[in-house]
């Protein structure tokens, strides 16, 4: 009650500040461009950002594809406090870390992904936009991490005929065609139809990356006031991991005992065609939205998602004696345990999220956008597995005496319910200031019949107070059951895992002094309780308390002749007790992206871009020693001529070829940096 008094109390103050003259206001065309409906990942309802007392960033598809994005993961590394494949190029799963923290995925605003290696990557080109939400977000989405979560947005129909079709070859020998293409069959009817064929090789031998997509969706408008859209999605990719999980003895330190010297960084590690990553995902979802009036709005959605998986791998044993890992094994310095596993995964997702918007005033000067929901998720996830052992040269493996064998067994099956109640209330005085209050209740029930409840709220304000400047507060609440009981030092095992729960303080300001410019400086404070620490003396307990502290700036400006420039800037700082198994990241990010067009002979026209992307040093930290991964740079370049219909364009993503590592971990193993990848497309629009 405290913080919402508090809340209200800034709002007078800032409402009864004399608004600042009107210094040169753009023409009303611009005007429309702040009006950014994407931001709707933060309230649920179509919001513009400087509206919002939180930062949201919202990435165009065609930003992230000129910027060579061919991950989920790679479109999120031009972002402030945002880290971008925290253990390399994962061909298995989509990596991000925000405010050094794993962040969820969501797609369309429902969670997408529920469980590692029981599903395959979503792929960028079946989206028209990425959202990151930073800070926890438990009011609107539920159970969720406190860094933030990444909601992908997918490409709908619309009523205008349009389409293109590009072809791709590039770096490792891919080979791919992708197509977008939007029909508009009546006035009220259109359909879309999104795909890719992709057959490539990656900087691993052995590791193909290979993808069939295709997404069609429809929209019917039977009345102006009503909208429905089916979306369906199939992909089947064949692929393994790029993640070899190699020592870091002998790849980021020497190898004393071995006078080879060190292993190629990119070292495959396994049995040609028996390691691979191959699945098959079928989805299908929904929404109609329908406006009762101009004041009430009803939104509902549902999605169902039918995965299959078929993962086997090969791993160096790094771990027994991280420092010394070929010891372990004999005294020439070459050999070591590798560890074989074959799992079959299959996930079963269903999802909804259905609320009511209503708006109303309480005054002359007092607009309310009230939102009330209910939302429910049903997954299951069923693994099998069996396992293999042997001992090889790492040096000179012999990959064909290497034995092959299936998963067997029954599968065991995990499954999880979450039902949420939420409410939220955004309240605009005076066309100048905006409070957010929220609240939610939460209930999750799992398979072996644990049962959560939890009650999160938040609260925020911003408003303008001339020249473009509009700071802003807020407070956020998440929290995010744990599966299991703790364990005993005996082996026994007690109560079931409290739910780890998170509370977020942050301060910063927005600034806008023209529509093409946006200035977003933010300070932050975080608390995670319940964390599980793993004891010493073995066995669990739950009283782990995680603090994270920083500071994020971001800022888009575009200058006349399409001039375009993005910075940004993030400092995370985390604190917990030892021993939390918490994998470190490092503190400091940035990173610089623009583009320039020049006008050519017949309205021709050329663009470029580059880009820089740093990730500052981080330590990892153990009982018995500390690796202190250095930082890395990356730069990324873009050149592109544009005439007529026609579309020429190269890419090249660390342009340099900076052979870095992207992480290594005290418990024995480094993770490597994606080497340079160069794309020539040639795509035509109609």
């Amino acid at each position: 009650m405290a913080k919402i008094i508090m809340m209200a109390g800034i709002a007078g103050m800032l409402a009864s500040q004399p608004a600042w003259a009107d210094q040169g206001a753009p023409a009303d065309e611009d005007q429309d461009m702040i009006v950014v409906t994407a931001a709707s990942t933060g309230t649920k309802t179509e919001t513009p950002l400087v509206e919002l007392p939180q930062p949201i960033k919202v990435i165009s598809s065609e930003q992230y594809l000129s910027q060579g994005a061919i991950s989920i993961s790679d479109t999120v590394k031009y972002a402030a406090g945002v880290l971008a494949n925290p253990y390399g190029r994962d061909t298995r799963v989509d990596g991000f870390n925000v405010r050094g923290l794993d962040a969820l995925q969501f797609r369309d605003g429902m969670r997408d992904v529920f469980s590692y290696y029981a599903s395959i990557t979503s792929d960028p080109y079946n989206f028209s936009r990425v959202e990151i939400v930073r800070g926890p977000a438990s009011v609107l989405f539920g159970q969720g991490s406190i860094g933030g979560l990444v909601n992908l947005v997918s490409k709908t129909p619309d009523f205008e005929t349009r389409g293109e079709l590009n072809l791709v070859y590039g770096s490792y020998d891919r080979k791919e065609a992708m197509g977008d293409v939007n029909f508009a069959l009546a006035d009220n009817l259109a359909v879309r139809f999104v795909g890719r064929v992709r057959d490539a090789d990656t900087y691993v031998d052995h590791v193909p990356d290979d993808r069939m997509m295709f997404a069609p969706s429809i929209r019917w408008k039977p009345t102006p006031d009503t909208d429905i859209v089916l979306t369906g999605l199939y992909q089947e990719d064949d692929t393994g991991s790029t993640s070899q999980f190699l020592p870091i003895v002998g790849t980021f330190l020497p190898n004393a005992a071995n006078p080879s010297g060190r292993l190629d960084k990119y070292t495959f590690v396994g049995k040609a065609g028996w390691d691979r990553y191959n699945g098959r995902s079928l989805q299908g979802g929904g929404s109609i939205t329908h406006n009762f009036s101009d004041a009430i709005k009803l939104n509902l959605k549902a999605r169902y998602i039918d995965s299959d998986l078929e993962y086997n791998t090969h791993y160096a044993d790094s771990y027994s004696n991280p420092q010394d890992p070929f010891s372990v094994y004999g005294t020439d310095g070459r050999t070591i345990g590798l560890f074989a596993g074959a799992n079959d995964a299959r996930m079963n997702v269903f999802s909804t999220d259905n609320n009511f918007q209503i708006g109303f005033n309480t005054g002359a000067n007092i607009e309310h956008k009230l939102l009330v929901g209910i939302d429910y998720s049903w997954n299951k996830v069923a693994k099998r597995s069996a396992d293999d052992f042997d001992i090889v040269d790492l040096y000179d493996i012999d990959y064909d005496a290497l034995p092959t064998f299936e998963a067997t067994g029954p599968f065991t099956t995990d499954s999880q319910k979450q039902l949420g109640i939420y409410v939220q209330d955004q309240i605009r005085f005076y066309d100048r200031v905006s409070v957010v209050l929220g609240a939610r209740r939460d209930r999750v029930t799992g398979s072996s019949g644990q049962k959560d409840n939890a009650t999160t709220f938040r609260a925020g304000i911003i408003g303008e107070i001339g020249a473009g400047i509009s700071p802003f507060f807020s407070y956020t609440e998440s929290f995010l059951p744990v599966a299991g009981r703790i364990e005993n030092v005996d082996g026994s095992f007690g109560d079931p895992y409290r739910p780890q729960t998170g509370t977020q303080y942050e301060a910063g300001v927005k600034w806008q002094p023209a529509p093409s410019t946006l200035v977003t400086a933010t300070v932050f404070k975080i608390k995670e309780r319940n964390r599980v620490l793993y004891l010493a003396a073995g066995g669990t307990t739950q009283s782990g308390e995680l603090n994270t502290k920083g500071f994020e700036i971001e800022a888009s400006h575009t200058l006349p002749g399409n001039f375009e420039l993005l910075a940004n800037y993030g400092y995370s700082k985390l604190k917990s007790e030892s021993n939390t198994s918490l994998d470190y990241m490092p503190r400091h990010t940035a990173s610089l992206w623009s583009t320039k067009t020049f006008g050519l002979v017949d309205e021709a026209q050329l663009r470029l871009g580059g880009g820089v992307v740093y990730s500052g040093k981080s330590v990892s930290t153990s009982d018995i020693w500390s690796i202190v991964t250095p930082s890395r740079t990356t730069v990324d370049a873009l050149a592109e001529i544009n005439w007529t219909n026609w579309r020429f364009a190269l890419n090249a993503t660390n342009l340099l070829n900076n052979k870095y590592f992207a992480s290594c971990l005290a418990r024995g193993d480094c993770f490597i940096g994606a080497p340079r990848n160069v794309m020539a497309t040639v795509g035509v629009r109609f």
